[in-house]
């Protein structure tokens, strides 16, 4: 028998809210990596819903998108702390080692950046528990774990095969990436940052529909899906590079004020824009591979 568009976008949903609620409580004990993961479960959720929301009800779908988002704003502080902080750390282990940096500014740098980062996780997990804790997220939980089995599908929809409907939900996620692509080529310096940001983002809600459909798709979607992953990892990879440049700039100055040795953090800063250029060398390959898969 052909699975329907709705059955099997059931199950691509149950297996998101599994990971989303098994990630729960290791967030609560502040388990390593445990941010990153209900985060990550969250993104695909959000993500899944926004590709393939011609299968559901247009009120409930955008009102479950609005609270997913909220939850993970409320994750992306921690976890973006987190990846600083231990940025930092390896790039001071790197990097900070020189022997003409002093043991007091080394000290110095290690405080701003890798104990401010910390000092920052600290404040923002006890955010994301008082979220937890909420109303609001027990609502949301509720209405996740109906979700798993009860959707709200549009019920002539739900019955297309789904073979057809995800067939065309992955042209359209496909075509908004090579859109991008094709507008990066044209863009002015200034704004090219941004758009290779819009980039990443897209092939990543490539991905996810493509693992959504892979199970009816096969590998005609998990091949394209390998080719999303990677365009999204390597911009993934320029874009931790940039934004910690810009931190460390930030960092610097307010050092500087404060009349600190800043030669460590033009270092730091230095390594950062390497990073960025060797991350987006892979960008040209990446894109080439998506648009001819």
């Amino acid at each position: 028998m052909t699975a329907t568009a709705g059955s099997a976008l059931v199950t691509a949903l149950s297996d998101d809210v599994d990971r989303l609620l098994a990630a729960e409580p290791e967030v609560r004990s502040d388990a390593p990596d445990s941010v990153h993961q209900m985060r990550v479960a969250t993104r695909r959720l959000r993500s899944v819903l926004r590709s393939y929301r011609g299968l559901f009800q247009k009120d409930p779908v955008r009102a479950m998108g609005d609270e997913l988002k909220w939850l993970a704003g409320v994750l992306g502080v921690a976890r973006d702390a987190e990846v600083m902080a231990d940025r930092f750390e390896k790039l001071l282990a790197k990097h900070g080692a020189q022997g003409e940096h002093s043991a007091e500014e080394r000290a110095a740098v290690t405080a701003r950046l890798v104990t401010g980062e910390h000092e920052k996780y600290a404040a923002a997990h006890a955010a994301v528990l008082l979220a937890l804790d909420s109303e609001r997220y027990r609502r949301l939980r509720e209405q996740l774990t109906d979700w798993r089995s009860e959707p709200p599908l549009r019920s002539s929809r739900a019955k297309v095969p789904a073979v057809d409907f995800f067939g065309v939900v992955l042209e359209r996620d496909r075509d908004r990436v090579e859109d991008l692509i094709r507008q990066e080529t044209t863009v002015a310096a200034t704004d090219r940052v941004e758009l290779l940001h819009d980039i990443r983002k897209s092939a990543k809600r490539l991905r996810y529909s493509c693992e959504a459909a892979e199970p009816a798709l096969g590998d005609a979607a998990g091949e394209l899906g390998k080719n999303a992953k990677r365009l999204q990892t390597v911009l993934g990879d320029h874009r931790d590079a940039v934004e910690s440049q810009h931190a460390i700039y930030g960092v610097a100055a307010d050092a500087g004020a404060a009349g600190e040795e800043t030669g460590l953090y033009r270092v730091l800063a230095g390594a950062e824009d390497l990073a960025a250029r060797q991350a987006l060398s892979g960008y040209p390959d990446a894109a080439a591979a998506l648009s001819a898969g």
